[in-house]
């Protein structure tokens, strides 16, 4: 057997429908997390294995993937690609055999990722934000999403995901994998589309809080180790910033001055610009616009990461489970 499907998700609805025929011809298993809803039986009908995840454990969907993996090998022991995706995405067609074809010719390499897509863009400023999220450089890359498909050997060798990382745990995975010598690739090709389906700043607020979460897991684990300091550029940029904005807050408060908060705003304003004009993908492909919307949104998400930072900090200093943060 040469390549298999690992799908998760919990209450995904008619998104699960289409993401299970999207890659229908293939070995596929579906792990499912306590959905209320038909998931499992409609995983059924489309010929996908169901695993049901035991959730009296603490639940990640690096232990999901895991398992759906372990479920792949006992069944296809020759396996030598598995395709992982989230039951919110679809894999666009010809994605597979491009994939396998990159992996075949590049032994080299342990994942393969391609591009990812929202299925909405305009339907929420959210969802736009995700879209340009995903537009990521192609070649070479350091870590992969949720989606992509990796070789067996590798994810053997390295013992597959870190099942106590409840978010985060791809960038993990893949730093892993760099260190035992497997190369990571982004082509240009059409890879999933995927329905963030977020609708409100409170859906966006959670998850940005859980990418603050997961830039501490990450550096907990490997942040000491040079010369990469994993994931430690971006806590201190979290750090800086949130000081700054608090401090900005703090002082208009105690002054209630107009002269002040003008320059606040124009200190404010001047970083949007400056990072949205660095980002010459997005103004290229979506417009300047959105590129300062996006460079905005970046700065504002400081403060949940910050607050992610913190709580993930607490935890691992009182020796507590971490526990999922859910924006859906």
């Amino acid at each position: 057997m040469l390549v298999g499907v690992v799908i998760i998700g919990r209450n995904e609805g008619d998104r699960l429908k289409v993401c299970l025929d999207s890659v229908q011809g293939n070995a596929v298993v579906y792990v499912d997390s306590e959905s209320t809803d038909d998931s499992v039986i409609v995983a059924e009908k489309a010929a996908a294995h169901v695993v049901k995840l035991d959730m009296s454990k603490p639940f990640s969907a690096a232990r999901a993937r895991n398992e759906g993996l372990k479920a792949l090998i006992d069944q296809y022991p020759q396996l030598e690609y598995v395709q992982f995706v989230d039951g919110d995405c679809e894999v666009v067609e010809g994605w597979l055999e491009s994939s396998i074809a990159f992996l075949e010719s590049s032994p080299g390499y342990g994942v393969v990722c391609g591009r990812r897509q929202e299925r909405f863009p305009d339907q929420t400023i959210y969802n736009l934000l995700c879209d340009i999220e995903w537009d990521t450089p192609i070649g070479d890359a350091l870590a992969c999403g949720g989606d992509a498909l990796m070789r067996v050997a590798a994810l053997t060798q390295v013992g597959g995901y870190d099942p106590s990382f409840i978010a985060g745990e791809e960038p993990e995975l893949c730093f892993r994998l760099r260190e035992n010598g497997w190369k990571i690739a982004r082509i240009d090709e059409q890879m999933t589309r995927h329905d963030a389906a977020i609708y409100h700043l409170k859906q966006w607020w959670k998850r940005s809080l859980r990418s603050g979460y997961a830039y501490t897991l990450n550096n907990l684990k490997h942040g000491h180790k040079a010369p990469e300091y994993f994931k430690s550029k971006e806590l201190k940029s979290i750090k800086v910033w949130f000081c700054v904005l608090s401090f900005l807050f703090v002082i208009n408060i105690l002054c209630l001055s107009p002269y002040i908060l003008l320059a606040s705003l124009g200190l404010l304003m001047l970083q949007i610009v400056r990072v949205g004009a660095k980002d010459q993908r997005t103004i290229r492909s979506k417009g300047v616009v959105s590129a300062m919307l996006y460079s905005a949104f970046n700065l504002l998400a400081k403060i949940p990461q910050f607050l992610g930072h913190i709580r993930c900090l607490k935890k691992h200093r009182r020796g507590v489970s971490h526990t999922i943060v859910e924006y859906k």
